[in-house]
């Protein structure tokens, strides 16, 4: 999960526990901690080789702009299959267009309404549970 909003991460984190996923959250608030996490300090892609990975992403990061994110993952010939999913603020229907233009899986808007946002997130969590992730290769 790359978020640097902590209240946002610790809300995401809890509903898609609530909604019954299991799986390791490795949360990144900058895009560079989560790129050289992904990718390796050299960004090659190699270090995801063999590892299964789902990203959620958030468009507006201090360090660096989400689509850059999307276009690094997208566009490496090791993550490129990884599901991107985006959990942003922003709903302008040009950065929506684009990210699907990019290779995002899945793109959902953050209501600003707590409860709302909670619900939107547990209904993301239900979606994970079932979802099938390629092993990167």
């Amino acid at each position: 999960m790359i978020e640097d909003d902590d209240g946002h991460a610790r809300l995401i984190e809890r509903n898609i526990r609530r909604a019954g996923v299991c799986n390791e959250i490795i949360p990144f608030i900058s895009g560079e901690s989560a790129l050289d996490y992904l990718l390796g300090a050299d960004r090659s892609g190699r270090v995801a080789v063999g590892r299964q990975l789902l990203v959620l992403l958030d468009l507006n990061l201090p360090d660096m702009s989400g689509i850059d994110i999307l276009v690094k993952l997208k566009g490496n010939v090791h993550t490129g299959r990884c599901p991107v999913i985006i959990l942003t603020t922003t709903d302008d229907q040009n950065d929506i267009q684009r990210c699907y233009d990019l290779g995002a899986n899945v793109y959902v808007t953050k209501p600003v309404n707590y409860e709302s946002f909670s619900n939107a997130i547990i209904q993301l969590g239900l979606a994970l549970a079932i979802m099938k992730i390629p092993e990167i290769g």
